[in-house]
């Protein structure tokens, strides 16, 4: 499981991630190159982070 989110949207990434999985989630910053295409799931937002499982 990825989400990827924007800055607004990371405390919900997070939360929907240990709802779904119930196991601590990794917070990843995106790489530069990866931000210019990749939206956040939430809003039409550039996507900062990726919030997976373990």
């Amino acid at each position: 499981m990825k989400k990827y989110c924007c800055e607004m949207h990371v405390d919900h990434a997070l939360d929907v991630v240990v709802a779904e999985t119930k196991e601590y989630p990794l917070l990843e910053k995106l790489e530069e190159e990866a931000k210019l295409s990749t939206k956040c799931d939430y809003c039409e937002n550039e996507a900062k982070y990726i919030v997976s499982r373990k």
